[in-house]
């Protein structure tokens, strides 16, 4: 429903909101960034998300962070590495690995998601196919900081997928979801590509059906569902598409800041 409503809004709503997070400043101690990860099936456009938000904040189309085009059925993320991207002055960065696959050898690890998510990762790490990182790894962080730590986690579903989705990913999801779960990490699902299931004049009531197709396979909550529309085909800066990226880009700024400010409160308290 929010979709519809954006289209026609989108004018009044996208200079506050631009502002207002490029003078965003971080409420917890000692954290530098906000750090999000973004992780799902290959091919559901992690890397295009990142992409999207770089041009709208940079003011030009981003294409540094490679993707794939979607006919390849295809990780382009071949590198697993857990490489970082900011986000122009804004105090944010954002993870990209590779996607999952139903294989338990194949794409990335749930093992080095959750390893990710504790803090226990360093920049640019290249994950193992052979095993996950773990305490008899030299570049292993012992004792990470909140500044280590993952602040959000990005759950990230193709809307023209979400019925085709093997079981064994859907069930790699859910393992790295329980354990954020544990870790009180907040979590959120972008459900990309939306464009492709419904026309424009449709997508207030086909968008819903698949939030409710996302929500019943994952059990993320509907107000935890955003649907988006990555940059692909334009070449021109797009605010309607825009403004669908910077409400939930906002929404898990939000999120990230109120964990990191909660767990630097807590952390006071027992110093």
């Amino acid at each position: 429903l929010v979709f519809f409503w954006f289209l026609v809004y989108f004018p009044i709503l996208f200079s506050p909101m631009i502002s207002t997070l490029k003078s965003f400043k971080i409420t917890g101690e000692n954290v530098r960034e906000l750090r999000f990860l973004l992780y799902g099936p290959v091919g559901a456009g992690k890397s295009s998300i990142i992409n999207t938000i770089k041009s709208i904040f940079e003011e030009h189309q981003y294409i540094n962070c490679l993707t794939a085009s979607a006919v390849t059925g295809d990780s382009f993320t071949r590198k697993v590495s857990f490489e970082k991207y900011n986000v122009g002055n804004v105090p944010v960065t954002f993870y990209d690995v590779m996607g999952l696959e139903k294989d338990k050898l194949k794409g990335v690890h749930t093992e080095d998601i959750i390893s990710a998510l504790k803090g226990h990762v360093p920049n640019d790490y290249t994950f193992k196919e052979c095993a996950p990182i773990d305490e008899d790894n030299r570049y292993y962080i012992l004792k990470p900081t909140l500044n280590d730590q993952i602040h959000c986690l990005v759950s990230v579903i193709p809307a023209d997928k979400i019925s085709l989705m093997d079981e064994e990913v859907i069930q790699k999801m859910k393992d790295i979801r329980a354990a954020a779960s544990k870790l009180g990490i907040p979590q959120v699902l972008f459900m990309t590509r939306v464009d492709q299931v419904c026309t424009m004049t449709q997508q207030d009531v086909f968008t819903l059906k698949f939030q409710n197709n996302c929500s019943n396979r994952l059990g993320v909550p509907l107000n935890c569902i955003f649907p988006v529309k990555n940059y692909s085909e334009e070449i021109k800066s797009d605010e309607k598409l825009n403004c669908m990226m910077l409400e939930a880009f906002t929404q898990i700024v939000h999120s990230a800041n109120d964990f990191v400010k909660k767990n630097s409160n807590e952390k006071k308290r027992v110093e």
